[in-house]
């Protein structure tokens, strides 16, 4: 099992940079690929970035593709959302999740652990 907690949001200005945290608990990190997904007031969940169990592959939604960078420290058990040139769009929660499953990695569903979430709040 996987315990996830995010951090690191908070309000901004459009321009701005923010970079998210999930910590992860337990020993078996490096074995989950992890994504990150927001979900804005009156939305459906949305999918943001995914990144593969070694690091080695990333993949982002059209939507911040150029903006924001996904990474992973598997020695500390985290996984970060560097987000660039923050747009009042982007303001949302921010959910980081963990996978078991190496495919179909834009789909919340396939995702087992999820975190709380942090709030992502742009301003115009």
């Amino acid at each position: 099992q996987v315990q996830l907690v995010e951090s690191g949001g908070g309000l901004v200005q459009a321009g701005a940079s923010l970079t998210l945290s999930c910590a992860a608990s337990g020993r078996t990190f490096s074995s989950y690929a992890m994504g990150w997904f927001r979900q804005a007031p009156g939305k459906e969940r949305e999918f943001v970035a995914t990144i593969t169990r070694s690091g080695g592959g990333t993949y982002y939604a059209d939507s911040v593709k150029g903006r924001f960078t996904i990474s992973r420290d598997n020695a500390k058990n985290t996984v970060y959302l560097q987000m660039n040139s923050l747009k009042p769009e982007d303001t949302a929660v921010y959910y980081c999740a963990a996978s078991i499953s190496q495919v179909a990695l834009t789909v919340a569903s396939n995702y087992k652990y999820w975190g709380p979430g942090t709030q992502v709040t742009v301003s115009s």
